[in-house]
């Protein structure tokens, strides 16, 4: 059966100071609908319902992931002890539904991504699904690239493998890192190259051979970590053996590597909304290029103004007068007034609060 594996450990930065360590962005209204991680998991149904969905999050974060996700079964809920990047994270998730289903496909999530629309996400899952019941397929998900963006990895397709759903599968003949803007205008005008989504499927127990073959010290622990899945021990052997694992991201340490790696070309629109910018593009917008979330209630006055995006979770009304292209963000102890192709430098920010003990902001 699938299984469905939303990866939500991530701090959130760049969405400061709406974000902080114990609310990044995964838990935030950020398109002013549900918390993400919500919307990652309804768009699941009724493809992969509440009991077969899981998530993988930390000690920050469970309250606010549980309170998100109600219907979601307690003890689908894995809490990491600490931070070990994506290949401990999809390893933990295998482990614990190969125990339940030992013949589990895993769809692999993010939970801050935007996607629509359901029914062409839903497909691209039915297909990948598909695939990855093949012996040894570890998919990918390919994104068609629609820019020649300089923030995401790319996929370079090799033959292709067949098709699912209607949907291409080719074999992965290279990962590629982010590129600069030149070698990223080239991959669009190549036509081979496709977005690394960071998305994957494949069975549990195939997925758990590759980390075998590919990261043995990985291995020992997740089986050492198996033999106490639904015991008494359980909960202190995560505690012991997580904080050993080698922090490792699953495309470095397995995807690279893997012989059975394969990319599946998606329908449906996506965005991993990696900034305040990437919110603004994907919201809509008055005549004069505006747009707001205000989830709570509020509005934005804007006089001779374009470009702006105001963001607020608490009521508010946000009045602005001749600027231009800002990004307005305010809580109940910060504000932020950034130019909106500037955004990305709140990270920048973090590190200044870091660096002078403000830890109330972070």
């Amino acid at each position: 059966m699938i299984h469905a594996v939303i990866m939500a450990g991530g701090s959130g930065t760049r969405f400061w100071p709406e974000s902080r360590e114990a609310r990044p962005k995964q838990l935030l209204p950020i398109l002013g609908g549900r918390a993400m991680v919500a919307e990652t998991a309804l768009r699941l149904d009724p493809l992969v319902p509440p009991e077969r969905t899981w998530v993988v999050t930390n000690r920050l974060q469970v309250d606010g992931v549980r309170t998100a996700c109600p219907e979601l079964p307690p003890e689908n809920v894995l809490v990491e002890p600490c931070a070990r990047n994506t290949a401990p994270c999809v390893g933990l998730a295998a482990v614990a539904i190969r125990a339940r289903d030992p013949e589990a496909v895993l769809v692999v999530l993010a939970a801050d991504h935007l996607i629509s629309p359901l029914d062409q996400f839903q497909r691209a899952l039915r297909a990948a699904a598909e695939a990855a019941r093949q012996p040894g397929a570890l998919v990918t998900f390919g994104i068609p690239p629609r820019y020649p963006a300089t923030g995401y990895g790319y996929i370079r397709r090799g033959a292709e493998l067949g098709r699912h759903e209607g949907l291409s599968c080719s074999a992965v003949d290279a990962f590629v890192e982010k590129p600069d803007e030149a070698r990223a205008r080239e991959f669009l005008e190549q036509g081979t190259y496709l977005w690394n989504s960071g998305m994957f499927a494949w069975r549990a127990d195939t997925l758990l051979d590759a980390v075998a073959q590919h990261m043995p010290e990985l291995s020992a622990g997740l089986d050492e970590l198996a033999a106490e899945v639904g015991g008494d021990g359980f909960e202190a052997a995560l505690e012991r053996l997580y904080p050993g694992f080698p922090s490792v991201p699953v495309d470095v340490g397995i995807m690279e590597k893997a012989d059975g790696a394969v990319v599946l070309e998606t329908p449906f629109h996506w965005s991993d909304i990696g900034s305040w910018k990437a919110v603004y593009d994907e919201l809509d917008h008055d005549a004069d290029g505006n747009a707001a979330v205000l989830p709570a209630g509020g509005a934005l006055l804007a006089q001779d103004s374009r470009g702006v995006l105001a963001y607020s979770s608490e009521p508010q009304t946000v009045a602005v007068i001749g600027v231009d292209d800002v990004v307005i963000v305010r809580t109940g102890d910060a504000l932020l007034v950034a130019a909106r192709d500037r955004t990305e430098e709140v990270k920048a920010l973090i590190e200044r609060l870091k660096a002078e003990g403000r830890t109330e902001l972070l």
